[in-house]
């Protein structure tokens, strides 16, 4: 657990491992470090695992005025020249879920030869006007500070409608949690920045400048983020891979953990000239 400071805001983030090439996981909207915990074992074997939070999540600074992702993207700039002073990397495996994926895929853009691989899980390309009129409908009711009724907007449509019903038990205990987690208008007031900073992104037309090795990981039930926006991706990066996991929904982390943590492993443990096309 460590931290350091970025235009005087903090950042905290985690290394876990000693040894092996990094990678790096980037949270979703509404997720942290701490979301990560059973993946810490397995992804941190013969790799050093980072984690770190965006601004407005888990242990990082709080901003006050709104943004896009331009300032995530600088941040991760920002940890990975303090990874180069600790750890003596400069570049690194990528990955990220959903609003991770999608700064990942900016990052990628913008500072091509830290990355070495990249992983974009039930990520896109572009905020849709769909995915833009759901956003607009949390924040409406994240506005009147209502937990319960922010909850049940913004995450039984994350999983799978098989996975809500088989998984009951699990869902009423995170009901439970995230109730009272987001009847704190200060985390209320942190997720409606984060979704508003995504409004505008669309980097369709950039697509055929990534040039690293790159998966994208679908989900067949994804209600948020359909297959439709990932075949986006997949076409427009020259040489992607793309992997559907069926019968999971946005949330394919928690549906579907061993095929997320193996697909994440498998690809960012390929050595470059591993494998002849």
């Amino acid at each position: 657990m460590a931290e350091f400071l970025f235009d005087d805001k903090k950042v905290y983030y985690e290394i876990h491992g000693e040894e092996g090439e990094p990678l790096i996981l980037l949270n979703g909207i509404m997720m942290s470090t701490a979301s990560w915990a059973q993946f810490v074992k397995p992804l941190s074997k013969g790799r050093r695992l980072i984690l770190v939070d965006f601004f407005d999540q888990g242990q990082s600074a709080r901003l006050e005025a709104g943004y896009d992702h331009k300032i995530q993207i600088e941040l991760i700039e920002a940890l990975a020249k303090e990874l180069e002073k600790e750890i003596g990397v400069s570049s690194f495996n990528l990955s990220g879920i959903s609003y991770g994926g999608e700064v990942a895929l900016q990052y990628a853009l913008a500072y091509p030869k830290r990355v070495r691989r990249l992983i974009l899980a039930n990520a896109a390309a572009r905020t849709s006007s769909w995915l833009r009129n759901i956003g607009d409908g949390w924040n409406a009711v994240a506005e009147k500070g209502d937990g319960r009724a922010y909850y049940l907007t913004a995450i039984p449509v994350i999983y799978s409608t098989r996975f809500f019903e088989e998984r009951a038990e699990w869902m009423n205990n995170r009901e439970s949690i995230l109730v009272d987690y987001f009847s704190n208008k200060e985390v209320l007031d942190r997720l409606i920045r984060l979704t508003d900073s995504s409004r505008n992104f669309d980097v369709q037309d950039r697509l055929g400048e990534i040039k690293c090795p790159t998966l994208i990981i679908s989900s067949s039930e994804d209600a948020l983020v359909p297959v439709s926006e990932q075949l986006i991706l997949h076409e427009g990066i020259k040489g992607s891979n793309h992997v559907t996991i069926n019968g999971s929904g946005h949330a394919s982390m928690y549906e579907f953990p061993e095929s997320f943590a193996t697909l994440l492993a498998g690809f960012a443990d390929l050595g470059e000239d591993e494998i002849v096309v």
